[in-house]
């Protein structure tokens, strides 16, 4: 107990200085934010990138004036930097030829500086302003003579347009320690200051700077969010469209396997004495196929929703094509169907995949190009089948075109051709409608069955 109280009371390492106390913190804290915003890295090369063309009317730019706009905000500096020299020469006439000589390249230097090294070009006009004010010899204007003025309050705009809102209240409250103290120890009350008007000022100018910065960074934060988001929505529209193709495929599947468990139980009755071996070759594929069964419910269950309900009708195929057509018209689409070669039956996974292609795409013209006519066109071909759903362009009258839909058709058009290894490309026609081509390939097709 004793030693636990001595430890307790024991002074701090450092001499006992109150180290954890909240005013030692704040004021360690904001010199650690100083030192990283001014001092780490301030000669550091960042140059000023071009200006990014996707604006409302920079985005109307095209051809050579656009690779001209770009460089803009480098054009602003200069004329800036171009303009406060012209000042500084206008107001140092009556000096020596030296003086207005040095005044001018004090005045341009530090403002060209922020477009390469914009902390550093601060501390810069900081030194630049001691020298121009130690050479000059017109106190009226003192510390801040006219070309410091202007230099210094072009620079920290253009460095607090290029930091962060932090480092432009650091740059004012340095530049106000610094005009202060001028004002007070070399000043003495003779000379008549211009610190408090340049403060003011150059208050007013970081405010409208940090705030056209802040407003930059948000957008750039809610572009970033509304990038993340469309990926997201894009990425979970893909998975339901991929658990609606499963939950198909389990169906059709499913049933296939129901048909060879019937079918092998049924084959040894149909053989009058059939030998024990073709009688455990048939329990065999009957046992083989419930466990597969089993297992394929098992595992694809997962896919359905709890209000999922599987279908009392088998799924559709080509031949049901006729009935969604008809429901097609009857919505207001004028539609056409033609088919080519000699029509056959194919593997029940293709012709759902072709009936639910042709259904998606006829959706798409009814919600996009409402009152336009759409052809269907159906081949069987050697190796396969192909689709062909194209639409006119839409009329030129007053129709409210359909809301319903995710809008992400293709989508599963997409998913349902990969998942057959076929092939697929949409665009539009040249008399403004829209066309989607699908090559379905068929495995076992021959040119007989064609």
């Amino acid at each position: 107990m004793t030693e636990t109280t001595q430890t307790q009371t024991m002074p701090p390492r450092g001499g006992g200085r109150p180290s954890s106390s909240p005013e030692f913190r704040v004021a360690m804290d904001a010199w650690h934010r100083l030192r990283q915003d001014l001092f780490h890295d301030a000669f550091a090369y960042r140059s000023l990138p071009p200006m990014k063309m996707d604006g409302l009317f920079t985005s109307r730019i095209s051809g050579r004036p656009r690779e001209y706009v770009r460089w803009t905000p480098h054009a602003m500096v200069v004329a800036a930097g171009l303009l406060s020299l012209t000042i500084s020469t206008s107001a140092s006439q009556g000096g020596g030829e030296v003086a207005i000589i040095l005044s001018a390249l004090l005045a341009l230097c530090p403002v060209l500086l922020t477009l390469i090294r914009p902390v550093g070009a601060f501390w810069v006009s900081m030194a630049a302003t001691a020298v121009t004010g130690a050479f000059s010899d017109s106190w009226s204007d003192w510390p801040w003579v006219a070309g410091s003025f202007a230099c210094h309050l072009v620079v920290l705009t253009v460095v607090a347009l290029r930091t962060r809102p932090r480092t432009a209240a650091w740059m004012w409250a340095l530049t106000a320690a610094y005009g202060l103290l001028l004002e007070s120890t070399i000043g003495g009350g003779h000379y008549s200051s211009n610190t408090g008007p340049f403060l003011i000022i150059s208050a007013m100018a970081l405010l409208a700077a940090s705030v056209v910065n802040i407003r930059r960074s948000a957008q750039r934060e809610v572009t970033a969010q509304q990038t993340v988001t469309e990926h997201e929505r894009s990425r979970r529209t893909l998975l339901e469209e991929r658990t609606t193709i499963a939950r198909e495929l389990h169906d059709v599947v499913a049933h296939h396997m129901s048909v060879v468990a019937i079918q092998a139980e049924a084959a040894p009755y149909r053989v009058e004495n059939p030998p024990p071996e073709l009688e455990q070759a048939f329990a065999t594929i009957r046992e083989n196929a419930v466990a597969a069964l089993t297992e394929l419910r098992r595992v694809l269950g997962v896919v359905r929703a709890e209000d999922y309900e599987a279908p009392d009708a088998p799924q559709p195929t080509l031949a049901d094509l006729d009935g969604l057509l008809a429901n097609v018209r009857e919505a207001g689409l004028t539609v056409d169907k033609a088919v080519t070669g000699a029509v056959r039956e194919l593997p029940q996974g293709v012709e759902l995949s072709a009936y639910r292609i042709v259904q998606e795409a006829l959706s798409n013209t009814l919600r996009h190009a409402p009152g336009a006519s759409a052809r269907v066109e159906i081949g069987y071909v050697l190796g396969g089948l192909g689709l062909r759903v194209v639409n006119g362009p839409s009329p030129e009258v007053t129709l409210v075109k359909s809301t319903h839909g995710t809008g992400h058709g293709l989508t599963g058009m997409r998913e349902r051709v990969t998942m057959l290894n076929g092939e697929m490309t949409t665009g539009e026609t040249e008399d403004g409608g829209y066309e989607v081509t699908v090559f379905l390939p068929v495995a076992g097709a021959s040119e007989a069955d064609a």
